[in-house]
């Protein structure tokens, strides 16, 4: 979607942007995809705040995004492409031959009216949801799985892609959009292209307020607190932090650490790091 430039009516307009919707067909989701989503505030079970800075916002219906594609063998069409709340991306629905209806992430160029396919049999097109096996070198994907039929948990955001570089035995070789190469399994699937909506790291929140509408609450310098709020707090004015490295308000380094298990299982599949 193109980029919107408000006018600075007032000290809160001045140098927002947004987006013009000019990619979305229509604003009324699909009544069978939807579920109630609750406001957690970054709470867990015992109500104690385990994530900071969530809370307030907008109410949001969650939409059901089909992330296993495993409808094999039936042609689809997309309906409309639509905005999503809950996600940096366009979704659009998509309506099978046999009368399913669905929502995948839109990737950049696709179309109402156009077909998509599953399985190993589909083309490479954009769109298409393919086992890793079938994807040639070169080409671009996202919606990647981990683990064969749990459906895709990396490259889902917006204008986010990743790369086959290679096949080797059981595995595919990925490079990640951070520059991390990995191997896949190759039973895994993937989606051909790019995650459309790629301008929305363009965006100018402009205002506070703003903020507040997606959920996000005010953060608080840790220079600024007491020294029994943060190890960054006390002194007397601007006072530098006083140790090392910076640390997290539990007294953990805050940057340059790994926080990697290195005794993870897959990190024997990473074959290089991601980029510094």
């Amino acid at each position: 979607m193109a980029i919107k430039h408000y006018k600075a009516t007032t000290n809160g307009r001045r140098n927002m942007t947004g987006y013009d919707f000019s990619e979305i067909t229509t604003n009324k989701p699909e009544k069978s995809l939807l579920e109630s989503k609750k406001q957690k505030a970054g709470r867990n079970s015992q109500g104690k705040i385990t994530v900071r800075h969530h809370g307030g916002g907008n109410k949001r219906a969650y939409r059901k995004i089909d992330f296993k594609r495993n409808l094999d063998g039936v042609v689809g069409t997309v309906a409309t492409i639509e905005y999503d709340p809950n996600r940096t991306a366009n979704i659009a629905l998509v309506h099978y031959e046999n009368g399913v209806k669905t929502y995948i992430i839109a990737p950049r160029g696709l179309k109402v009216g156009q077909k998509i396919e599953n399985g190993s049999n589909a083309d490479i097109r954009v769109g298409n949801a393919l086992p890793l096996a079938d994807i040639p070198e070169g080409t671009l994907i996202h919606n990647i799985e981990l683990k064969p039929g749990k459906g895709a948990q990396l490259v889902r955001s917006a204008g986010t892609s990743a790369q086959v570089l290679g096949h080797e035995g059981k595995y595919t070789l990925v490079r990640l959009a951070s520059g991390e190469v990995r191997m896949i399994l190759s039973t895994c699937r993937a989606t051909i292209g790019t995650v459309g909506n790629e301008q929305h790291e363009l965006i100018t929140i402009g205002k506070a307020g703003r903020s507040r509408w997606l959920s996000k609450r005010p953060t608080v310098r840790g220079s600024v607190m007491n020294p029994n709020d943060h190890p960054h707090g006390g002194g007397e004015g601007r006072a530098p932090i006083g140790r090392p490295s910076p640390m997290t308000p539990w007294g953990k380094k805050a940057r340059g650490i790994k926080t990697r298990n290195a005794k993870k299982d897959s990190s024997k599949l990473i074959i290089r790091g991601r980029k510094k």
